[in-house]
């Protein structure tokens, strides 16, 4: 595509409710439908049979490719290719959606996250650092920060389920094939790698202790004693 081309596909766009922000830097494909009252910022690619439907932000340095967009989404500084995005969604900064993504309405998926091939219900929450693959998650499902979806064993893709209501405490593995039943919750540090009941909290981590002394034992560094000055 020209760039000749391209503003001129950008100004029928404009003509008919699009927004942009700078309209010489946005490239979208003539296949795409892009609906009355997007806004559209510097440096997005648009490319494919993509549709973005009214009243949505495209923030900059967005590319999107064969995917639609929901009604009032927001999508920053982030990459989706042959995925689908809900209503009222936000989208970034950085987030990266892999094809074969679901990401439903009311739904938050924030910096660095990672989404492949996997169903994301209403009012669920990835608010950062966390990877989403060949998993089933219900409607209003929070995942804390550094979860991980433990998909592939060296030779096989498994899928992970979380049911609606689940809560997943920060820096969790789920070790896929494994099931999260409804209102349960995983503590933060939890690996998991068996079903957990509905309405149940899954603790899976080694309790931790205190070597006193260890460090100065081991001379590893020098510590400076306290004087009664101090």
């Amino acid at each position: 595509m020209t760039i000749k081309k391209n503003l001129q596909l950008n100004r029928k766009l404009e003509s008919n409710g699009v927004l942009f922000v700078d309209i010489e830097t946005a490239y979208i494909s003539e296949e795409s439908i892009i609906e009355e009252g997007v806004v559209i910022y510097p440096s997005v690619i648009i490319d494919g049979k993509s549709h973005v439907k009214k009243n949505s932000i495209v923030g900059m340095s967005t590319r999107i490719v064969d995917s639609t967009i929901g009604r009032g989404t927001e999508i920053w500084n982030s990459v989706i290719l042959e995925s689908k995005v809900g209503d009222n969604t936000k989208v970034g900064p950085f987030a990266y959606l892999r094809p074969k993504s679901n990401v439903g309405d009311n739904c938050k998926i924030g910096d660095f996250v990672e989404v492949k091939n996997s169903n994301f219900g209403d009012g669920s929450k990835a608010s950062h650092l966390t990877y989403i693959g060949d998993a089933d998650v219900g409607e209003d499902v929070n995942l804390g920060c550094g979860v991980v979806f433990v998909n592939y064993n060296g030779r096989d893709k498994n899928r992970t389920v979380v049911k609606d209501g689940a809560f997943v405490g920060c820096n969790s593995n789920l070790v896929s094939p494994v099931t999260v039943e409804e209102n349960s919750y995983i503590a933060a540090g939890s690996t998991v790698v068996e079903d957990v009941p509905s309405g149940a909290l899954h603790i899976a981590r080694a309790r931790g202790k205190n070597i006193l002394g260890w460090v100065k034992k081991r001379g590893i560094i020098k510590v400076k004693e306290k004087s009664n000055d101090e």
